[in-house]
């Protein structure tokens, strides 16, 4: 992925989450007033790539996946390279505007899986991780911690208020996704957007 050339990047990431068809995606290569000697490499190149976004996609990559089971989530964040978990409970308000931002981000990020675990089904990770404040993600690189975000710490210009944007820098800094493509996605998400904020609401502290 590094390696990408830019030209089939920017054509996989502006289409390729959205089409299923490989020739319309090798036809936008082929418009570009950019096509030069390296034609038929970045052809090749993007085939190949499409045809890998579409076995990812089949595995459960491009999509933000509720994991019922500890191990379940234990074997996925050994067995793929890249992978995000976000700990939650469905009546905390944050997790909720936290789900909306990786239901946006995981059909851009074909090559990490993006993973919730209720935190009320996962009692020994909850320890071993030490997962005291929701919401609490953990990136993944090789199956090892890379990265912990507490709440919405360090993600925004104010306490309670961050972008897909933001977040995907947050994530890129780590390395558990590999290229920005949320650029677009601009407004920001308040505490409360997805859920209603409860009365005197710290309700992060869950433990």
């Amino acid at each position: 992925m590094a390696n990408l050339d830019s030209k089939v990047a920017s054509v996989l990431d502006s289409h390729a989450a959205d089409s299923d068809d490989e020739d319309a995606l090798i036809a936008s290569l082929e418009d570009s007033p950019a096509l030069d000697a390296f034609r038929e490499q970045r052809i090749q190149q993007l085939h190949s790539e499409f045809a890998r976004a579409k076995s990812q996609k089949n595995q459960g990559f491009g999509s933000y996946t509720e994991i019922k089971e500890e191990k379940a989530l234990m074997d996925l964040t050994t067995e793929v390279k890249y992978a995000v978990v976000h700990f939650a409970k469905d009546d905390f308000a944050r997790c909720g505007v936290m789900d909306s931002h990786f239901e946006t981000l995981a059909p851009k990020h074909f090559d990490t899986r993006f993973l919730k675990m209720n935190v009320e089904n996962a009692p020994f990770l909850v320890t071993k991780l030490k997962v005291q404040v929701l919401p609490c993600v953990l990136a993944f690189v090789d199956g090892k911690s890379v990265d912990r975000i507490v709440g919405f710490e360090g993600l925004g210009y104010t306490q309670d208020t961050f972008t897909t944007q933001d977040l995907e820098s947050r994530l890129l800094s780590s390395g558990v996704i590999q290229r920005a493509k949320a650029a677009g996605e601009t407004g920001a998400m308040h505490f409360g957007a997805k859920a209603p904020k409860k009365e005197d609401s710290d309700d992060d502290d869950w433990d």
